[in-house]
This record gives structure tokens, C-alpha cells and sequence, in this order.
């Protein structure tokens, strides 16, 4: 009888033992990509929505995060003010929901990407930051605008979709939880309708007194 040749184990590839190495720390663009994706002079000249509540620090990590992940930095940090009541806050928390921080993590969310709203509240707003871009890399390439920003927060499945787009209507449990978003009351929460109080955030953050 042949004998079947046993296949030898190939050793890890020094390519995957380097990924395997570096998983827990989130890549950082480099300047010159920064100033291609967003047309700017110097990183750090750039003007946010909300740049005056944040440090340096915190800007320059969201300008990162949104030139890696293809969004608008403006559109993120109104996300992020409209999520932690405008005070940009690692360990603020909903009582009723206990989600806590910079985009209100829940905590099936949390132990999802490897943490808990515990361990999320004790980190810095820059540290959290790392955790944000972890949970918006699946959609990478797909936030063109603020209403898609907001819908991978609250409705991931909505990404992509038209703004007419229906997310809970009158009768469901995600309607009674969310109709503080039915803007005119009509018994259903529209995509549109849901982001505009985001797309307020985003207004109020491009004053003078706030941009930065």
C-alpha cells in the first residue's frame, strides 16, 4: 500500500508573529496622509467642530482615526458630542442603559472589543479613542456622510441606506427606547430623522466660539 505523506507544519510567518505582536495598539496615519485626505497645510492648523472642548492630543487622534477610516473628523467629534452630552467624557454613563463613554459603549458592545464599560471609564478620553476607531473599522471606506457616522452608532445595519430609511416604528421595543428621535411624531424614526439632532450637534460645534 502507498504510504500518504504527512504534511509538515509550517511555521508561523514572520509577517503573522508581527501582527499577532502589534494587534493591541492601533495603527497611526502618518502627517502627509492626514494632509492629503483633508487638504490642510499643517495637522495641527486644522479646525474642528468642537476643537476648543478637546486637548491637542484628542484632535489629532480623531483627525488619525478619521483619515484612516475615510470620514469626515467633523462629522466624528458631532457624533461624540452628541453621545456624551457635549463634555467629551471617557466615564460618563446612561443610568438607565449603562452605556458609558465617548460614543456610549454598551456593555455587550464593550466585551465585544475585548474591554467593559469598567475598564472604558478609567481610561482617558485619548486612550478611549483607540476603542472607537476599533469599533468603527468594520465599516471603514463606508461613513461618506454624518448621517452614516451616526447610524454605525446607533443602527449599524442602516449604514448605507437612504435617509428615509425606517429604523423602529410605534409599537417595538427600540421605538419606546428611542422616540425622543421621532421628530414629528408620526409613529416611525427615520434615518433623516434620527441624525438630525447629531447634524444640530454638528452646527452648534462650528461656531467660533467652540471650532478649534
Amino acid at each position: 500500500m502507498a504510504r500518504r505523506s504527512k504534511a509538515k507544519k509550517r511555521p508561523a510567518s514572520k509577517a503573522k508573529k508581527r501582527s499577532a505582536a502589534t494587534t493591541k495598539r492601533a495603527p497611526i496615519a502618518r502627517p502627509e496622509q492626514l494632509l492629503r485626505a483633508f487638504a490642510a497645510e499643517a495637522v495641527e492648523g486644522m479646525e474642528l467642530a468642537w476643537g476648543k472642548k478637546v486637548s491637542p492630543a484628542f484632535k489629532r487622534r480623531v483627525i488619525e482615526i478619521s483619515a484612516e477610516l475615510g470620514m469626515d473628523p467633523n462629522n466624528l467629534m458631532a457624533a461624540m458630542a452628541f453621545e456624551s452630552a457635549r463634555t467629551f467624557r471617557a466615564d460618563i454613563e446612561n443610568p438607565l442603559s449603562g452605556a458609558v463613554g465617548l460614543i456610549q459603549f454598551m456593555p455587550a458592545t464593550a466585551k465585544g472589543l475585548g474591554t467593559s464599560t469598567a475598564a472604558l471609564k478609567k481610561m482617558t478620553p485619548v486612550a478611549q479613542l483607540d476603542f472607537v476607531r476599533r469599533y468603527f473599522l468594520p465599516q471603514k471606506g463606508r461613513l461618506n456622510d454624518l448621517n452614516d457616522v451616526y447610524m454605525a452608532i446607533l443602527w449599524p445595519r442602516a449604514v448605507g441606506r437612504p435617509a428615509s430609511y425606517v429604523l423602529f416604528v410605534n409599537g417595538s421595543r427600540q421605538y419606546s427606547q428611542n422616540k425622543g428621535l421621532d421628530v414629528n411624531f408620526d409613529g416611525v424614526v427615520t434615518k433623516a430623522e434620527a441624525a438630525s439632532r447629531v447634524q444640530q450637534h454638528l452646527v452648534e460645534g462650528m461656531r467660533p466660539e467652540l471650532r478649534g
